[in-house]
């Protein structure tokens, strides 16, 4: 189960075993419901998931077009879920995905904590350690048919927290590792049910916002779908 229909934390006392099961279990295990340590104010609605071989086929391919992009056409980090705590978007996806919850200080300051980088398996202690990554890049989502967005979509996938899926707390050196790169030029260096949890991810954001996929990336994720066979891919069409 893929991380939309669980919190997006992990408890403390797992973190030490997470390296091992990493190798141990099947490529497409289901990760076990945990308590949440920050509230979070997703708004899901049930409904019945894909498996991602399935999902990944529902993907349209299509040829990029990256002309007319940059970054600042997609207003990321704005005032998030509440305008009135301080905290922008970024640093309420790392408050929500705190494994042990940080201090939060005046003007959204952030002390102690300590947090879990899926790409890599890397325990952070320091929220400045971290990246808040789209899992579909800003400028992939434009080569998939975000260039034909209005300014205000553009900033609602930028920083879309109505979905668990689309922005994630890593470390900042695999962020800058993926950079804009899609599942055939980069995967988490984690493998087995990393890439399934991150392809799941990928197709269900993908799905969500109605963007299109090109070939060599198709086929890549329709590779990691065949050792991924149970891998649910939960999704709500954003508004």
């Amino acid at each position: 189960m893929i991380k939309n229909l669980l919190p997006r934390t992990l408890p403390a006392i797992a973190l030490a075993l997470l390296p091992a099961l990493a190798t141990a279990v099947p490529a497409d295990a289901v990760q076990a419901p945990v308590a949440s340590t920050a509230p979070v104010a997703f708004h899901t609605r049930a409904q019945a998931p894909l498996l991602l071989p399935e999902a990944v086929e529902r993907l349209p391919v299509a040829d990029e077009q990256r002309e007319g992009y940059k970054r600042e056409l997609y207003k990321h980090w704005n005032k998030g879920l509440n305008p009135t705590d301080g905290c922008n978007t970024r640093a309420e996806v790392i408050l929500s995905e705190a494994v042990v919850a940080p201090t939060v200080e005046p003007g959204c300051k952030l002390t102690g904590g300590e947090w879990y980088s899926y790409y890599d398996g890397v325990v952070v202690a320091s929220a400045s350690g971290l990246d808040v990554d789209h899992i579909v890049p800003l400028a992939e989502v434009h080569d998939s048919g975000g260039y034909a967005w209005t300014p205000e979509r553009r900033e609602a996938y930028a920083n879309d927290q109505n979905s668990p899926l689309t922005l994630v707390a890593v470390t900042a050196k695999s962020n800058r590792a993926k950079g804009d790169k899609d599942p055939a030029d980069w995967l988490p260096p984690l493998n087995g049910p990393v890439h399934c949890r991150y392809a799941s991810e990928w197709v269900s954001t993908k799905l969500r916002w109605n963007l299109a996929a090109d070939e060599r990336e198709h086929d890549a994720l329709a590779r990691i779908a065949q050792n991924c066979t149970t891998t649910e891919v939960p999704y709500e069409s954003a508004p």
